[in-house]
């Protein structure tokens, strides 16, 4: 770890004031470069209190630590402090022959995307955006939802660190206290010769810790913590990640399904320039919408062709 990755670390550790002597004699720098070490971590955003013949205390902010995540999780993590979009530093990876199962991370992005080229939210702080390349190469019929299993991975993985309870809304929104927090996007890349999946992508944007939000979005966007946060960014990666892959993918699927802002539900969404409304009943374990109409017709949507206007 850098040197400021390290300061950050001893002092997220600590509950009180840390010595400065002690802290330069842990890492075997000066008190100059912890003073340089100080101001960036400010510029990150992290909120730390200096106290003369006491030391320095962490106040508020969390800072992405990648060889954390890496230690903790079965992923391998790329970080790009200057991202456009986790899904372009994906394909670009993927393209250059990186390895699968490569986080590709960033604390923001100054183009993020969402569903249908949706413009997405993207804060200097308080966020974290990433994006999780596989290879399947699986037939297209064979490939797993993965869009379910990443928000049941989210469900579960929050679940084990807070003991909060989040929602989801079909197909790829997270939401918490009927505001939504997080969004997912699947993409996948098929071969022309063999008709097999051979990549996938699954993005995920995720406000943490935002406090403020643009005022088009305040009645519609919210964040998982208002106050400091009882736990770190890194500690909810590595969990999102762990709880996909290693849990059984029903027991995710059960998660989707149980924590659903639209099973049970009415619903209306418009097919073929018609307005229908009924009930939503179930999901499929490949993602589809199972709506019953009023009329009592029973039909099965996909996420790319409708769009839920009510719910």
């Amino acid at each position: 770890m850098k040197t400021y990755e390290k300061l950050y670390d001893i002092l997220s550790q600590a509950d009180d004031y840390v010595n400065g002597e002690k802290i330069a004699q842990e890492l075997g720098i000066t008190r100059t470069s912890i003073w340089k070490a100080i101001q960036k971590l400010e510029k990150e955003g992290i909120q730390i209190e200096s106290v003369k013949n006491r030391g320095y205390r962490l106040l508020d902010g969390d800072l992405l630590l990648p060889s954390w995540i890496e230690e903790h999780s079965p992923v391998k993590v790329s970080f790009n402090p200057d991202c456009k979009s986790t899904q372009i530093d994906a394909k670009a990876g993927m393209e250059a022959g990186a390895p699968s199962d490569t986080l590709y991370l960033a604390t923001s992005q100054s183009a993020g995307r969402g569903r249908f080229s949706r413009v997405f939210f993207c804060p200097s702080q308080g966020g974290f955006y990433m994006s999780l390349h596989l290879k399947p190469n699986l037939p297209f019929d064979q490939i797993p939802s993965y869009t379910i299993l990443t928000a049941g991975a989210i469900y579960k993985a929050i679940k084990n660190l807070t003991l909060m309870d989040i929602d989801i809304k079909w197909v790829n929104d997270i939401y918490f206290k009927n505001k939504k927090i997080a969004g997912i996007l699947t993409e996948a890349t098929t071969s022309i010769e063999n008709g097999q999946v051979t990549d996938v992508i699954i993005g995920v944007g995720f406000n943490f810790s935002i406090k403020d939000f643009p005022a088009d979005l305040k009645n519609k966007a919210g964040s998982l913590f208002d106050e400091k946060p009882p736990i770190s960014r890194n500690e909810l990666i590595a969990e999102i990640w762990n709880c996909f892959y290693e849990s059984d993918p029903e027991e995710l699927i059960y998660l989707y399904k149980q924590h659903s802002l639209v099973l049970g539900r009415e619903v209306s969404f418009n097919q073929n320039n018609t307005n229908y409304k009924g009930l939503a009943k179930d999901v499929s374990d490949s993602g589809q919408l199972l709506v019953q109409l009023d009329n009592g017709q029973e039909i099965w949507l996909n996420s790319g062709e409708v769009s839920l206007s009510s719910w």
